[in-house]
């Protein structure tokens, strides 16, 4: 813990400092997240890539870029730490695969700092669950047997959960077979979190 500042900005640096995965991080340890106890909207990912252990940044990718064009939010606004958390479910990078794409979160991750940073931004009133790992987590049993179908399926999980895809350029295939997700789900998306942001 740090000496001053408040029980979240402490908590925050405590989580920054982390090293439990030291061992096993081909890149080191470097844990990303964001937010405030006034944050309103919190975004649930996978863990950062390549781009973003570098910078520090969240979302600081093309990825990030995509996501922003589904919530129709300019980066000012995304970076909004008053406004917006960002926790994924590795905080860490987790190294690429020899045949490309990244590892999985490390597993240790969301069990040891999500209930505690969670507990800590208690404003939260809309969460983004993108991808598996995150809607395992989160959703559960409730969640359907493929993430197409859990993400098809997003409005039974309201109001306080939306499931979206990952939004990697490796998804682009998946956004051509499933035109409904941005005819329907992205609308319905823009409105859900201006609602969460508003006041």
């Amino acid at each position: 813990m740090v000496e001053g500042g408040s029980q979240l900005d402490r908590l925050f640096a405590t989580v920054r400092a982390c090293t439990l995965c030291a061992g096993v991080l081909p890149h080191g340890c470097r844990p990303v997240l964001r937010g405030s106890r006034t944050a309103r909207l919190l975004i649930v990912g996978q863990a950062p890539g390549a781009r973003v252990h570098a910078s520090g940044i969240p979302w600081d990718d093309a990825s990030g870029d995509r996501l922003r064009k589904w919530l129709a939010m300019e980066r000012a606004a995304f970076y909004d730490d008053s406004r917006i958390a960002v926790v994924p479910m590795g905080l860490c990078y987790p190294g690429t695969m020899p045949k490309g794409g990244d590892y999985p979160p490390r597993p240790e991750c969301a069990p040891l700092w999500h209930p505690p940073v969670l507990d800590a931004l208690s404003g939260i009133r809309l969460t983004l669950l993108i991808g598996q790992y995150a809607q395992a987590r989160y959703l559960g049993e409730r969640r359907k047997a493929t993430m197409t179908e859990t993400v098809a399926n997003w409005r039974e999980y309201g109001p306080g959960h939306i499931p979206l895809p990952h939004p990697s350029w490796r998804n682009t295939a998946w956004l051509n077979r499933n035109p409904w997700f941005e005819d329907d789900l992205v609308p319905a998306l823009r409105r859900r979190v201006a609602e969460a942001l508003e006041g």
